[in-house]
């Protein structure tokens, strides 16, 4: 009986097997690619900075008035430090626009408290539909700090609101529970001024816990203690520093991270602002923006700037990272779908032909692929079809070429950052950096396919998270299920 089932399970597993082979030829090959493009971008950006002069691109006749908006929901805990943060950024234009998403806890209350914020009346243009406005709110102390208070519809309807109310030329966007480097908005400003068809740049996003914070600043990079915070540090790193460099290099970029990222405000009124019914608005408007700009035949670049730098607070257990991780998926699921139509399609150049097929086969499908893999693996041992060490020998070869990459991109930081100066922060990072192969990289296809699930079921709730601030206090929970896009296919407003 087991011969007989083994005969007919065979080539099947040989299918899979030669399946799964070539996928992960073609996966390095991509890796490789990106690698070396991120190398060679990131020199030629190091050459190009050293000895500038940014004190003349502020005293530029041409620097562009550059208007923030922090969306803020449920952010007590950081919103005083964050925005404190934010109006002492070295820029000479610039607006702040704090939007407050109907928060219930006392977001709005601190900012009134810290910042002496008294009501204005003004005509609010709404050329892209929101949630009402309750009340618009000046500050006496910094005059141009404008706090935005409306009636909760989600990360995307405030930053709608925020640009309806914007009068930069270029729209920073961030999360009110982000701290930006001083100098940072000057460093995102530099494509604008050198190419004329930038719609948007990002910047590097990095992690705060663990660091030593005064004053709405990081004054040292530190690792974290926690394994959860430290492994998501090596991640960011390789999803910048390796990932992102070695798109601007291809022309492919479709990632701006809603943390940190500058756009074109006539761009973005001309797309229709965020959308709404998505949990991916950050991407999908980065890809609403290129397909337009191809479209219409316009010459176009989306740029990622290495060193502007912002730091976020990131999740430090297992159970609210897997919310985060499986949001991310859904989103990155459901803008995939809306704009289906560039796959593979040559109309759209780069984007269409290499950029977009990478995004579904590597980012999206990964979690399936190595589920399926594991599942062969098992089903294979079991009826006795499959060589135990050459399997073994190729896993580890995978997570092997993970770990390198991972490390490469590390040396790229410290070659060219260096904002880990102590060596035994350099050694934390390369311990959790070969732990995350154990246990948590196996986590992180479970979270991934429950986000591709919860997808295909119509979720598009955001789920409950924590915020324990910048400064010393108890951590405050955010319900983030009340600041999402309402949809009428989700379970909960999310």
């Amino acid at each position: 009986m087991m011969t007989s089932f083994a005969s007919a399970l065979a080539p099947i597993l040989a299918a899979l097997d030669l399946s799964i082979l070539l996928y992960f030829v073609a996966i390095n090959a991509a890796y490789l690619t990106l690698v070396a493009c991120s190398t060679w971008e990131l020199v030629i950006h190091i050459l190009r900075i050293r000895g500038e002069s940014r004190a003349r691109i502020l005293g530029s006749a041409v620097t562009p008035a550059i208007s923030i908006l922090a969306p803020a929901y449920n952010e007590e805990a950081t919103i005083a430090e964050s925005v404190t943060a934010l109006l002492a950024l070295h820029y000479a234009n610039l607006e702040l626009v704090v939007i407050n998403d109907g928060s219930p806890d006392r977001t709005l209350a601190v900012l009134t408290q810290r910042f002496e914020l008294i009501p204005i009346h003004s005509i609010v243009w709404r050329r892209i539909d929101t949630k009402p406005v309750r009340g618009l709110y000046r500050s006496r102390s910094h005059p141009n700090l404008l706090v935005v208070d409306k009636v909760n519809g989600g990360k995307a309807d405030a930053l709608n609101v925020g640009l309806n109310l914007a009068t930069g030329d270029l729209v920073c966007v961030i999360d009110a529970d982000t701290i930006v480097d001083a100098d940072a908005l000057q460093r995102l400003a530099r494509p604008f001024l050198s190419h004329h068809d930038v719609l948007a740049a990002g910047g590097t996003i990095r992690i705060a816990n663990g660091s030593n914070i005064s004053a709405g600043r990081v004054t040292a990079a530190r690792a974290p203690r926690n394994f959860v915070a430290g492994v998501q540090v090596v991640e960011y790193f390789r999803a910048f520093i390796f990932g992102r460099l070695g798109w601007n290099r291809l022309g492919g970029n479709l990632i701006i991270s809603g943390a940190f990222g500058l756009f074109r405000r006539d761009a973005m009124l001309a797309a229709g602002g965020y959308t709404h019914d998505t949990v991916g608005e950050d991407m999908e408007l980065v890809l609403k923006l290129r397909r337009q700009a191809y479209e219409a035949g316009r010459k176009h670049r989306i740029m990622f700037v290495p060193d502007a730098v912002a730091w976020t607070e990131c999740p430090e257990s297992l159970r609210v990272l897997g919310r985060q991780r499986d949001r991310w998926h859904r989103g990155l699921s459901d803008v995939l779908w809306r704009h289906r139509k560039m796959f593979l399609n040559p109309r759209y150049g780069v984007v269409g032909l290499w950029c977009y097929p990478y995004f579904v086969f590597v980012e999206l499908l990964a979690p399936v692929i190595e589920l399926v893999g594991w599942l062969g693996l098992v089903l294979g041992t079991a009826v006795g079809l499959l060589n135990v060490s050459f399997a073994a020998l190729f896993f580890l070869l995978a997570y092997g070429i993970g770990a390198v990459l991972s490390t490469y991109s590390l040396l790229l930081e410290e070659w060219s950052f260096n904002r880990y100066t102590h060596v035994s922060d350099r050694l934390r990072l390369l311990l959790y950096l070969f732990l995350e192969s154990f246990g948590y990289r196996q986590l992180t296809v479970v979270w991934r396919l429950r986000g591709i699930w919860k997808y295909l079921r119509g979720r598009t709730d955001w789920g409950r998270m924590e915020r324990r601030g910048f400064a010393a206090s108890p951590a405050v929970p955010s319900t983030v299920a009340a600041h999402a896009p309402e949809s009428p296919r989700s379970t909960a407003a999310a």
